[in-house]
């Protein structure tokens, strides 16, 4: 045999082990029921958004939990670890054996896991709440105006997982939904709904369901399309349920890290309607009429509103709002 075919022949090997390495890894990192985290989207470049995320939430994450501490069996700190240079193969031989000796597995603060759906990122996250972490985010970029990624697009936090049927979603979001809707709780809301690579739940028996579910815990919860107090954001990739219930979602760009950064050019139009005479005193007609056309409508028109309000939401995703 020819060196060129041997050396052909050695490519071809490694190309096949190293897939078949990854194609396990993998396996073995996906996301599962009971998890928390964060749900990041992101356009083609996965692998540069997982780059990009774990830079943005540990930065934010020190600010409000402090530096991350991690030690080996050894009593060694990570940093310590880094400084070493040794091969991959080698690196993944020994963390696995340490894994097998100490019967457990470490626990980090954040880690990166297979979402099950192309061009959305699943980074899993340990002893921190993930909602209140990427409100802070927004709110930071809201505020300052400073953009700090390129790919990302939205960052949705994920407080709860169940599995993705209707009955256990039904079952599962009785409980988790309390603190926010239950008597004497109650708020404006809106449900923010997406389904991928699933096909089993229709769209408008989900949004029927949750939405009589809310009503059920307090019937002063009302759904509010334009500036509601909470977002119910359900997210279903596969047979994995992602849920929940977050502040600000209007004034936040739908949790758009891309679009919160922009300058609001609606002020404009704000002030030349508030001088205008005959525009306020439509406003205050509607603003009292509109109440009235609620009682008389009842349930079904929430329910109405709230599918149509998911459409939007649906709609605005794909282009980056």
């Amino acid at each position: 045999m020819s060196a060129a075919q041997n050396e052909s022949r050695k490519r071809g090997k490694k190309r096949y082990v190293a897939g078949h390495r990854s194609k396990r890894w993998r396996g073995s990192r996906e996301l599962e029921v009971g998890m928390q985290g964060v749900l990041i989207t992101c356009n083609m470049n996965e692998r540069k958004c997982t780059a990009e995320a774990f830079n943005l939430l540990s930065e934010y994450a020190d600010t409000l939990y402090g530096p991350e501490k991690l030690q080996d069996n050894n009593g060694s700190s990570s940093e310590e670890e880094a400084e070493e240079e040794e091969d991959v193969d080698e690196a993944l031989k020994k963390e696995v054996a340490q894994l097998q000796a100490s019967g457990a597995k470490q626990e980090r603060r954040f880690q990166a896991l297979d979402s099950g759906a192309n061009n959305v990122i699943f980074i899993r996250a340990q002893n921190l709440e993930p909602d209140k972490l990427v409100h802070h985010i927004l709110s930071d970029l809201h505020t300052t105006k400073k953009k700090k990624s390129r790919v990302i697009l939205r960052m949705l936090p994920v407080t709860g997982t169940c599995k993705a049927f209707q009955d256990d979603m039904v079952k599962y979001l009785t409980t988790f939904l309390e603190p926010w809707f239950k008597t004497p709780n109650c708020a404006t809301y809106q449900i923010a709904f997406k389904a991928r690579n699933s096909s089993h739940n229709k769209r408008d028996e989900i949004i029927k369901s949750i939405a009589g579910l809310v009503g059920k815990l307090n019937p002063k919860n009302k759904v509010d399309l334009t500036n509601p107090e909470l977002t119910i954001i359900v997210e279903v990739i596969k047979a994995v349920c992602c849920i929940s219930v977050v502040k600000d979602y209007t004034l936040y760009r739908k949790y758009n890290v891309q679009e919160v950064v922009k300058e609001d050019t609606a002020k404009p139009d704000v002030t030349t309607a508030k001088t205008d005479p005959k525009t306020t005193e439509q406003k205050e007609k509607c603003d009292v009429a509109e109440p009235n056309k609620d009682e008389e409508k009842g349930d079904e028109e929430k329910t109405d509103n709230v599918q149509l309000d998911i459409r939007e939401v649906d709609e605005g995703e794909g282009d980056g709002k």
